[in-house]
């Protein structure tokens, strides 16, 4: 059986590095991309079965891709996550974390 992979899309390097961490550990695969391009690049080659995606990126906003990930990828759950802005609120086919992320969130979620 394959290690379920984890797509972090995110600049800031120190959430990454926090993010494997915490999944590796538990036997995921952690991929890290930095901006929107290097992301869409690692999410079609590695097809993760969970990505973690923030906003505010060097070259755009990342949430921008909400649809394009759901529609083409729909075995993917989808993590949008920022520290801006941040609406209360998740659809059935997406969460919406608030940074900074709580391993006490994670944990809940990922066991």
């Amino acid at each position: 059986m394959r290690n379920k992979k984890v797509l972090i899309i995110d600049d800031e390097e120190d959430l990454g590095i926090l993010m494997k961490h915490f999944f590796t550990p538990k036997k995921y695969d952690v991929y890290v991309a930095r901006t929107i391009a290097e992301g869409m690049k690692l999410l079609e080659e590695q097809k993760p079965d969970y990505i973690f995606l923030d906003n505010n990126l060097p070259d755009g906003l990342g949430w921008g891709k909400t649809e394009f990930i759901l529609v083409n990828y729909p075995q993917t759950k989808l993590n949008l996550i920022s520290a801006l802005d941040v609406p209360k609120t998740s659809a059935s086919s997406f969460r919406i974390l608030e940074k900074p992320v709580l391993w006490e969130e994670l944990t809940k979620m990922f066991g």
